[in-house]
């Protein structure tokens, strides 16, 4: 950790530790080893705007016609990647137009840190131009959202929002961030990558009752059959799972999102479930 963060003062910011929020946002972003950046620029958001186009050969940012297209377009490179997409959008209908691909991303577990621009804190409840409370609106699509209202927030509060998002079921958080938190300077000290965070387990316990009592209910059934999911696919445990489903002889049946875990022509296979499928 103390290699990230000389790092991340002497390449990316310098040797100073009085930087802007919106410089410790880029930081942040650096230092999780992110490279691209998808978003649509508006004025609530424009300081971490103006800090990124000093680095744009660190970070690539793909301009879009509509928010909606940046998350949707991340989405597609988390999936790809299997990196964390990263979005860009500002203030009110900035945010409230990235609410279709936050459902999406949250029910297809695909993991996103999405940055948005607020109004500044003492017009907070006002009923400002473009204030829109996209906390309260997210929270029921977010794996986790925050609203920073001080810089001094910033490089913890990004810090959690990748481990929350990359870790364990993978899905959106939101980060919302007031104007003057990202044009505030403090004193900066360095980047720390989250790898824990108290009330949140992003890996299930697993014991070998565990294991034993399921092997006991399979063996014991009489027609075992296995529906699985993208579990398989996010868990790396395609070559695991064939193994298991082979050993035990169990006809295989998939989700949509678990499509292409197993060979489609395994002769275990029996197709796609829901809806779309048999």
């Amino acid at each position: 950790m103390e290699t990230v963060e000389q790092n991340t003062l002497e390449n990316n910011i310098g040797k100073t530790h009085n930087v802007s929020g919106s410089l410790a946002v880029i930081d942040a972003l650096l230092s999780e080893d992110i490279t691209t950046v998808f978003g649509y620029p508006g004025g609530a958001i424009m300081p971490i705007y103006d800090a990124l186009y000093d680095f744009n050969d660190s970070l690539n940012h793909i301009l879009v016609r509509h928010e909606q297209g940046a998350i949707h377009a991340a989405q597609g490179y988390a999936r790809v990647s299997g990196k964390t997409g990263v979005v860009f959008a500002t203030s009110g209908p900035g945010a409230t137009n990235l609410v279709t691909g936050l459902a999406d991303a949250q029910i297809d577990s695909t993991p996103l840190v999405c940055i948005t621009g607020q109004v500044f804190a003492h017009l907070l409840g006002t009923d400002a131009f473009q204030e829109t409370d996209v906390i309260n609106i997210t929270t029921p699509i977010t794996k986790w959202n925050y609203q920073v209202t001080d810089a001094n927030e910033i490089p913890e509060v990004l810090a959690k929002a990748f481990f929350i998002a990359s870790s364990g079921r993978p899905g959106p958080v939101l980060i919302d961030i007031t104007k003057n938190a990202q044009l505030q300077l403090f004193d900066y000290k360095g980047y720390r990558q989250c790898v824990h965070v108290r009330s949140y387990r992003a890996e299930p316990i697993v014991r070998n009752e565990y294991i034993e009592q399921a092997a006991k209910l399979i063996n014991e059934a009489k027609k075992p059959f296995i529906i699985f999911g993208q579990g398989v696919i996010l868990g790396n445990a395609e070559k695991e799972f064939l193994a298991f489903i082979e050993k035990a002889g169990l006809p295989t049946a998939w989700t949509i999102m678990g499509m292409s875990a197993i060979p489609t022509n395994h002769p275990l296979g029996v197709g796609m479930l829901g809806m779309h499928g048999n």
